[in-house]
């Protein structure tokens, strides 16, 4: 990663969130960083496919694989060892690899400090009583907390989708059913709903924009996207001014397994559509073919601030959206805190039933 240097004083500078200037932490002048007018631009999904297919190369990034987790991020400048922010285990650059990827096309810049990123964990650590009290001392320091830049997919396609199914429209009759009142049978009128069946089928179009889909397979994807949305439309062209003192992870999930899954999130879009289309109080379809086109990607940089935590055998993480300050993450949960709940519970009970005897 390129190291930048203050125009003033010729010191190591790093990117300060919520801003477009690299600050200098010795003379505090701010660098600016430069701004291009041009937007982030759409990629042609099907030709860069063909391209890492049959070359297999797009851009070459130096990495730090982690031994303990598979991760692989890099370091900033001047940093030879450290720990990896997925799973705290020890990382040396000395072990750093040459990978060749797809190049990033646009970064969504952190806008969340270390500091009050710090404070939304630590609140939120702290609404969970279970949690163990070392847990809890471990989130009040602010260090623990790494920023890293992490990998996502977008997608855009246009999708055509002929379908076959049938409409369920109900209706009401009026039929007499034999009951017993007071011991004796007798006749009644009762309404009942019945459902009549249409074969249909039609087709639907829609246009998909910026589908996401997280590149990592190193964070528990279920948390990853429980930190959506996403604010996209801040998203800036790459510049790696705005990498400056963090951490980029490499991504882990390949573009065509992306678009996979990409298609999979589309598809219950679609499913919602086709049953929308069908109608009715009841929709039953029986089959979609959906045909792709004007299909483009991008490939994302977002801003998150990591913390692992082990407990017992088990790491746990800790994810903070370095845009809002939204906080997900496993938690562990202390037997000491549990078994003295129920033990509190018990003597509650045992005290309550004690009373209501002695009355």
């Amino acid at each position: 990663m390129r190291e930048f240097k203050c125009q003033s004083c010729g010191a190591g500078i790093h990117y300060e969130p919520g801003t477009d200037q690299l600050k200098c932490p010795f003379c505090g002048k701010e660098n600016p960083i430069p701004k291009g007018e041009a937007g982030v631009e759409e990629q042609n999904l099907e030709e860069e496919l063909a391209r890492v297919g049959e070359e297999g190369v797009v851009g070459e990034v130096l990495v730090v694989p982690c031994e303990a987790c598979g991760a692989k991020t890099t370091f900033p400048p001047n940093v030879t060892a450290d720990k990896c922010a997925f799973c705290g285990s020890p990382l040396v650059t000395g072990k750093s690899l040459s990978q060749k990827k797809v190049q990033p096309h646009g970064i969504l810049p952190f806008l969340v400090d270390s500091q009050k990123a710090n404070q939304s964990f630590a609140r939120w650590i702290g609404s969970r009583w279970f949690a163990p009290n070392d847990l809890k001392r471990h989130s009040k320091n602010p260090s623990n907390l790494k920023g890293v830049y992490t990998p996502y997919w977008t997608f855009d396609s246009q999708t055509d989708s002929p379908y076959t199914g049938e409409r369920g429209d109900d209706y009401w009759t009026t039929e007499a059913v034999s009951v017993v009142r007071n011991g004796r049978q007798c006749i009644e009128n009762r309404r009942v709903k019945h459902t009549r069946w249409t074969p249909t089928s039609g087709r639907v179009e829609h246009f998909f924009d910026d589908v996401l889909v997280p590149a990592s397979n190193n964070l528990p994807r279920k948390y990853m996207e429980a930190l959506e949305p996403w604010d996209l439309s801040q998203v800036v062209p790459y510049e790696e001014s705005y990498l400056s003192g963090f951490r980029v992870e490499s991504y882990s999930l390949p573009l065509p397994e992306g678009r996979g899954l990409a298609r999979e999130k589309m598809a219950q879009e679609i499913r919602r559509l086709v049953e929308r289309d069908i109608g009715g109080d009841h929709q039953r379809v029986f089959q979609i073919d959906t045909s792709y086109s004007q299909e483009t990607f991008k490939h994302l940089l977002m801003p998150i601030w990591i913390d692992s935590y082990r407990y017992g055998e088990k790491v746990y993480r800790f994810l903070v959206n370095a845009r809002t300050g939204e906080v997900q993450g496993e938690r562990p949960w202390s037997v000491v805190k549990i078994v003295f709940a129920v033990l509190v519970a018990v003597a509650v009970l045992v005290l309550l039933l004690t009373v209501v005897g002695g009355n």
